[in-house]
Order: structure tokens, then sequence, then C-alpha cells
């Protein structure tokens, strides 16, 4: 539909990024460069410590792994366009490839938060029902907790796109941002954007305040039910496997809200900047050290692989 009423003229996205600050693209290329790679490395190496290790087998382990796998591609979406910009005098991108990024980096955002509902979802199972944990968590239920989740992503960023292809593009359009967001795509839009906006309104709060509401229900249940065991060893061990979980959503879940599901006329396109480069880069490097850092068992396979080598 799009390309057809724009095929006189090819469409094409200039992405800004970071042009303003022209004396540190070097400097900033070199950042976003080790964070990339240190996200690369931290998510590839969390999937295979998983894989080769027989005692983390589990469905909790099994969440975690897919977890690092999405974040790798989440990060990979944006990054490598991200650093090709902060070098090229060229900062153009055509409209296809503008929404293939879009979908791309969307549909990983999407799965992300519903794999941190399901692990939610995972050490409610294990706390409150810990002899029928394996039942329930069952290797057949787990594959499709995980079908389900890429199938959300995939399914909903799919709204998004479609949303998108009913608005007209002319010529060259600028986005004030590194990539192509959907706020920014709008933006760029000639044509009226009310039903757009308003599908990303709803759909946006429909999709992160279901699932937060869902993990906060089954910590609430969670911590209701380690109040009432007596043992306090039992207690600090539950803490701290949700910890890494908890602070993995907060930090995703308050970038977000804050960017897309808050209306705010006035937040400046500096500020939806600095929250897509958290939300975008930062938190797909820091997931996979926030579980190691906070996980024993993953830290003792680190240690014995280092100890080998």
């Amino acid at each position: 539909m799009i390309f057809n009423r724009n095929q006189s003229a090819p469409v094409l996205f200039i992405l800004l990024g970071f042009s303003d600050y022209p004396d540190f693209q070097i400097l900033l290329f070199l950042v976003f460069l080790i964070i990339y790679i240190i996200s690369v490395i931290g998510n590839l190496g969390m999937i295979a410590i998983i894989t080769i290790n027989p005692k983390l087998q589990t469905p909790m382990y099994f969440f975690l792994k897919h977890l690092s796998f999405v974040d790798f591609c989440y990060s990979s979406s944006v990054t490598p366009k991200l650093l090709e910009n902060l070098v090229a005098t060229d900062k153009t991108i055509s409209l296809p490839m503008c929404f293939t990024q879009f979908f791309f980096f969307g549909g990983c955002a999407l799965t992300d938060i519903f794999i941190l509902a399901v692990m939610a979802y995972d050490r409610f199972v294990a706390i409150c029902n810990p002899l029928l944990y394996m039942v329930i968590m069952s290797q057949k239920r787990c594959i499709l907790l995980v079908t389900a989740a890429y199938a959300w992503g995939i399914v909903f960023s799919l709204v998004y796109v479609v949303s998108l292809l009913l608005l007209s593009f002319c010529g060259t359009n600028i986005i004030d941002n590194f990539l192509c967001e959907y706020s920014g795509i709008l933006s760029a839009s000639c044509s009226d954007r009310h039903d757009s906006e308003l599908i990303l309104f709803v759909v946006a709060n429909f999709n992160m305040l279901s699932t937060l509401m869902f993990i906060c229900s089954s910590y609430v249940v969670i911590f209701a039910t380690l109040m009432k065991k007596n043992s306090a060893r039992v207690q600090q061990k539950a803490i701290s496997t949700c910890a890494s979980h908890l602070t993995a959503v907060g930090i995703f879940y308050g970038t977000v809200l804050f960017l897309y599901c808050i209306p705010n006329t006035k937040s400046s396109w500096f500020t939806i900047k600095v929250g897509s480069v958290f939300y975008t880069v930062l938190i797909p490097m820091l997931n996979p050290l926030i579980y190691s850092l906070r996980n024993n068992d993953v830290k003792e396979t680190i240690r014995k692989m280092i100890v080998k080598k």
C-alpha cells in the first residue's frame, strides 16, 4: 500500500542519531562498540554455559537461555546501524529497511516482556508449589510458553508495522533518533497520525501493563508464601533466586513505561534518544551481567571453565 503511493519518488529516512555532537562521534562509537561486544559475549556466553552444564538443565535456565538469545537479537537489530551512522556521512535508510529494523527490534522487545512474565510464573510455581514444580513446568509446557512468547512478539510487532503502513511518507524524512522507532517514524509522516498514535498507546499499555500486573501478582503471592515459612535459610535462598529477575524487570519496564506508556508531550527528543539507548543497547548488555553476578550456579560454571583453561 505505502510503497504504491510513494513509487514516484523513493522514500528515505535520515537517522540524525547523535549528529548534534560531532566532536564526540568517535568516542561514542568506541563506547557503543564496547557495549555491543560485551552484550554479544555475555548473551552468547550465557547460552553456551546453560547448554553445556547438566546442572542448569532446568526450566528457570531454559527461559534464561531464550531471554539471552532474544537480547542478542535485540541488540544486533539496532547497534550495528548505530555504529555505522556514527562514522558514516550518509545517514539515510530506505523505507523498507527502516520498517524491517523496527519490526525486528519491536518483536524482540515484546518477546522480552513475555519471557520476563513467564519467568515470574516459573518462580511462582517453584516457590509456591515446590513438590509439583517439575510436573507443572514440564518440558512440553516450557516449550509451549517460549513458543507463545515468540508468537506474541511477532504478532504485536506486525500490528505496529501495519498501523505504520496506513500512513503516507513523502520524499526524504528526518528521524531525530539513531533507530527507526515508532514515535520517530510517526513524526516523519506527512499524513494524519491520530489512529496510529492511538494504536501505539492502546497496544503498548495493554502489553506492558498486563504483563507487569501478572508479574506483580506472582510476586505478591511469592512473598506471602515466604512470610509463612519459618526457615530464614529457605527465605533467603528463594529471595536470592528472585532478585536477578526483579532487577531485570524493574530496569526494563521502568524505561519502556516512561518512554511509551505515559503520555508526555513535554518530553524532548533528547530524552527519548537517551531512553532508547538504555532499553535497546544497555539492557541487552546488563541482563547477562545481572543474572551471572547474582546466580551461584552460573558463577560456579564460569569459575570451573576458567580453571580448566
